[in-house]
């Protein structure tokens, strides 16, 4: 089994950034993406961005593109999400999530950490 643990998420003013991190232990070497996905209150979660564990492959939901920042150090069997140019709309839990291959869904899931825009 594969444990996820986030941390990075806080209190930051529009237009500021943070940079969130995501702990992976145990069966890492099972890990085929890791991504990150994000719930406002009353809203649906949504996916921000992902990246093959190994390859580095990235992809980004359109609303983050050319301001969030996905990558990983496989070495030290961690993920991050580098968020700049923050917005209040950008305020939710976000959540990293892996899952074991390109045909099966996001199935192993962080607590999450909270991160608050204000404008």
């Amino acid at each position: 089994q594969v444990q996820l643990v986030e941390s990075g998420g806080g209190l930051v003013q529009a237009g500021g950034s943070l940079r969130l991190s995501c702990a992976a232990s145990g069966r890492t070497f099972s890990i085929y993406e890791l991504g990150w996905f994000r719930q406002a209150p009353g809203k649906e979660r949504e996916f921000v961005a992902a990246i093959t564990w190994n390859g580095g492959d990235s992809r980004y939901a359109v609303s983050v593109q050319g301001r969030f920042s996905i990558s990983r150090d496989s070495v030290k069997k961690s993920g991050y999400l580098q968020l700049n140019s923050l917005k209040p709309e950008d305020t939710a839990v976000y959540s990293c999530a892996a899952r074991t291959s390109r045909f099966r869904a996001f199935e192993i899931w962080g607590q999450g950490t909270q991160v608050t825009v204000s404008s």
